[in-house]
């Protein structure tokens, strides 16, 4: 750990996590590191989950308020919601034991756009960070942090808390050295000028985190990997999903909307995205970029096999056996990856600035293109919006996907109305399931409808949504958007009550 902490002043601060822990006080906000299962910090949290259980055992109150740059792991959100340790939450999770707390009304769970977390903070509308809780890959002779594998809201959480405790992470590669770009310049209205990045891949910052000494409490020693997903290969639906997105990439193309490059692609986590980046590598396409939230292992290939030149993303999120391509050959991604504060990589102005081309997942559309992609049923919250709004907003088109069926066919995708809207039908352009794709853009309401149903839902579905929808035209109090409110959300209601929506 020496080469990995290289100032005196901090060496001094190397304490046990158990005892940094104990500088953490009920009522606290946390400013935590973590973004997509990497770069979370490993060990204080889970001494600090040991402590909460305690005092919950001499009857004591202790809840703090936990801040991050999105979902975590099971030893950050698992333990501490396991144990009753968080009040409140943002602004994103994907614990089921937190999900589970969140959705019994245990905690308070604020859900909000990544590309806002931030600014919110400085604006003072969270409230004091009493203590930051940063994982690191190295302290350097000067002071300065090398970051993890996710940046997030890290700067901001270093620059804002009272107090810091700093996790230093050997099993972190030291081959991050570099990768990084910490932009310094953000300021609050009406200071702002304007961010001076034109290309997915120009560096405008440091590549290292900085922090007020005086403020670190605490230097942690951990060796210890990201906790990481295994992502399924991609299956027929996935398949066919993509299919139809890249053959509308080349329609595009073709009209002379896009070029041949296309524009910077920003992709969400998972196997639809995963086979959607597969279908660009195997359908010839060169000379991408990206400018997105999260690298995953299908982004990582095309990297690998010089598809994509560059990509700006905030995180890793990478199954093991990407992590051990990722290791193995370091220095060639270094060249081309670039990892940024989520302030950034989520910023709208940048997105659209940009272009983007935002591809992103979702739980339901219904047939005027307002999509909901955090509830079930319109209650239950998933993990959160994410950062999908942030380009789906700004972003040069904004695709949605999903499989047009869920739950062996008990749940339809594709649904009169949507049971609870994150993206209105103003913000997206393009649906698509493994039926088809519907091309929304200068299209009315009803228009919308007849493109959504014939191309979007299943043959199973969609003899109920023309029935529903010519009903409508007829027998709704208004033409324009025509909707039977009586039998709107009755397939959920159905859903919520026998498990099926038919």
């Amino acid at each position: 750990m020496k080469s990995r902490i290289q100032n005196a002043s901090f060496i001094s601060k190397l304490m046990p996590a158990s005892e940094a822990a104990a500088l953490i006080q009920p009522g606290m906000t946390v400013g935590m590191s973590g973004f997509t299962g990497s770069g979370y910090p490993k060990a204080v949290p889970l001494e600090l989950a040991r402590l909460i259980e305690d005092a919950h055992a001499r009857g004591e109150r202790f809840v703090i308020r936990v801040l991050t740059g999105a979902s975590t792991a099971p030893e950050l959100d698992g333990a501490l919601a396991k144990v009753g340790g968080i009040d409140f939450r943002l602004p994103y999770q994907s614990d089921p034991e937190l999900r589970a707390r969140i959705n019994r009304g245990e905690i308070e769970y604020m859900d909000i756009h990544l590309g806002q977390v931030a600014q919110y903070a400085w604006f003072g509308f969270l409230g004091n960070i009493d203590m930051a809780v940063i994982e690191v890959a190295g302290i350097l002779p000067d002071g300065r942090l090398i970051p993890s594998t996710s940046v997030g809201n890290n700067k901001t959480w270093l620059d804002l808390a009272s107090q810091v405790i700093l996790e230093v992470n050997s099993n972190q590669p030291a081959g991050l050295d570099g990768m990084h770009d910490i932009y310094y310049g953000t300021a609050l209205p009406p200071e702002r000028k304007p961010i001076p990045l034109v290309a997915p891949g120009d560096r405008i910052g440091d590549p290292y985190l900085r922090v007020d000494p005086a403020k670190v409490l605490a230097v942690v020693e951990t060796d210890a990997p990201d906790r990481l997903g295994r992502f399924a290969a991609p299956d027929e639906i996935s398949a066919r999903i993509a299919g139809h997105l890249v053959e509308f990439f080349r329609h595009e193309i073709a009209h002379g909307r896009l070029r041949p490059e296309l524009l910077p692609l920003q992709s969400g986590v998972g196997n639809i995205a995963n086979a959607v980046l597969s279908g660009l590598r195997d359908g010839g396409f060169e000379g991408l970029s990206a400018f997105t939230e999260v690298i995953q292992d299908g982004m990582l290939d095309l990297i690998r096999t010089d598809t994509l030149r560059v990509a700006s993303a905030t995180a890793l999120s990478l199954s093991p056996e990407g992590v051990d391509e990722f290791q193995r050959n370091i220095d060639h991604y270094r060249s081309r990856i670039v990892l940024r504060p989520q302030e950034i990589s989520n910023h709208a102005e940048l997105v659209r600035r940009l272009g983007c081309l935002a591809i992103n997942g979702m739980v339901e559309a219904d047939i005027y293109g307002n999509v909901n992609s955090t509830h079930v049923a319109g209650t239950s919250i998933i993990n959160g919006i994410g950062g999908s709004g942030d380009f789906a907003r700004n972003g040069f088109l904004s695709c949605f996907v999903t499989p047009s069926i869920a739950k062996n066919g008990a749940i339809s995708c594709i649904v009169p109305l949507a049971s609870h809207v994150d993206h209105t039908e103003h913000d997206v352009t393009v649906i698509v399931t493994e039926q088809g794709l519907a091309d929304l853009r200068g299209l009315s309401p009803k228009q919308r409808a007849r493109a959504i149903i014939a191309r979007c839902a299943h043959p199973n579905y969609r003899p109920l949504l023309e029935d529903y929808f010519e009903r409508a035209c007829r027998e709704s109090v208004g033409k324009h958007t025509p909707h039977l409110l009586d039998e709107a959300l009755s397939w959920h209601r159905r859903f919520v009550e026998s498990g099926r929506m038919r």
